[in-house]
């Protein structure tokens, strides 16, 4: 029998090798995105909402959405009192979606793993939901998160269990050891999709920068 979770294209984004075939293969899923992730029950941008709301004031600015794909959490920061949010995602389709409902004040095109084009400090806070994961960003894209955070401002991100284990946990406790970061919150793991078979388990940090 076929498995049809291997041809989806949330399994075909997990397995992705190289940044090109990740933004290719979301350009080709944003049309579905939403709907195919609310069917999947996906719970990353409600717990990243709410972990951002606790630890950072309403009306903060600016913001960066980082792997903002088609701007789910764009647009409920917007309705919950965050007036200026950039989006940042490697995929130029997702970011097309993410235009059309007009909740952000900038779009970039980038990855996220090297060197970004913003100034130290540049944002109050920062959030990225389920771009820690297989196939996708590893903990090589969390230091530029952090420089581009102003001192005392937020970063609400989401980690995979395969990744926190495989040296995100260790890097974490590091910064946290030199005083780069202060580990505000870290949830329990979840599954971040209840729809779909197997889901490896993530968890939810806030951390502030010193």
């Amino acid at each position: 029998m076929t498995d049809k979770k291997n041809k989806s294209p949330l399994a075909a984004a997990y397995a992705a090798k190289r940044p090109e075939d990740v933004a290719a293969l979301y350009d080709s899923w944003s049309d579905t995105y939403d709907a195919d992730m609310s069917a999947a029950g996906y719970r990353h941008p409600t717990i990243c909402l709410a972990l951002l709301a606790r630890h950072l004031p309403r009306g903060a600015a600016p913001l960066l959405d980082a792997g903002a794909g088609t701007g789910l959490i764009g647009e409920w920061l917007a309705i919950t009192g965050y007036p200026r949010v950039e989006a940042l995602d490697i995929s130029a389709g997702m970011l097309a979606q993410a235009s059309r409902k007009g909740v952000y004040s900038a779009l970039h095109c980038l990855a996220l793993g090297g060197p970004l084009p913003f100034a130290d400090g540049a944002y109050a806070g920062i959030v990225s939901a389920g771009v820690f994961t297989s196939g996708h960003v590893g903990v090589e894209g969390l230091d530029e998160l952090i420089r581009i955070c102003r001192p005392g401002g937020i970063i609400v991100l989401t980690v995979k269990n395969t990744l926190w284990d495989a040296g995100f946990a260790t890097r974490i406790a590091e910064l946290e050891a030199r005083g780069v970061i202060t580990r505000a919150e870290e949830t329990p793991p979840y599954v971040s999709m209840p729809g779909e078979a197997d889901t490896v388990p993530s968890r939810g940090l806030v951390l502030r920068v010193s």
